[in-house]
């Protein structure tokens, strides 16, 4: 159980602490199409490359599905790589979207997320379309990265959201289960959580 006393704002990381990942099916979809190194760039904590600069807001989508296309010097189509790497991502548990509902109701809850401009939107589509609600019912702010065109664990994008939501780092609790991504926070005096693989998180909130 976690000590929220002085807590007004809880920040969940996105990948692995509330959606659940599958890296290796992702690598083997982008090594058929011809992305023979789709192993050394893609991560679960933070992305390399071409991956990178999309996951950073360095290039749109349209650069990204025209490059992946040079890379694999195969003509497959943007329906054809969103596919590919959408199968990253699997389900966020009904316990945890439940749960956010919950904390919602007391404190102000926000997301910090690497990711980009393919696999947010669909993530607002499905997993948070659960029970009628949409996105807007879990989280008070996104804070995307290809959106700031910041990513973690650059101690930036923690001070960005600090100074967006005008708190101090002492006030937040901030869940992640990139070890790299704790220390920085940390280093900025934030309160943080390193997620276990799997792990349920509503055991930690029971007062």
């Amino acid at each position: 159980m976690l000590n929220l006393k002085g807590i007004s704002t809880i920040i969940f990381d996105f990948g692995g602490v509330l959606i659940n990942l599958d890296r290796e099916r992702c690598v083997r979809k982008f090594i058929e199409y011809g992305v023979t190194n789709a192993d050394e760039l893609l991560d679960n904590y933070r992305q390399s490359g071409i991956f990178m600069e999309l996951e950073n807001g360095d290039i749109s989508k349209e650069v990204f599905y025209n490059n992946i296309r040079l890379i694999s010097g195969k003509n497959i189509s943007d329906m054809q790589i969103d596919d590919a790497f959408i199968s990253f991502l699997l389900d966020v548990p009904v316990e945890k979207l439940e749960l956010l509902l919950r904390l919602r109701q007391t404190y102000r809850v926000l997301l910090l997320s690497n990711t980009n401009e393919i696999h947010f939107p669909w993530c607002e589509q499905t997993v948070f379309s659960y029970n009628g609600h949409t996105i807007a019912d879990f989280f008070d702010h996104c804070y995307l990265s290809y959106k700031m065109n910041l990513s973690k664990p650059d101690a930036a994008i923690f001070q960005a959201l600090l100074d967006n939501e005008k708190l101090l780092a002492q006030e937040c609790l901030f869940l992640d289960d990139s070890e790299r991504n704790i220390k920085v926070a940390q280093s900025l005096h934030f309160n943080t959580y390193l997620v276990k693989a799997n792990e349920v998180l509503s055991p930690l909130f029971e007062k």
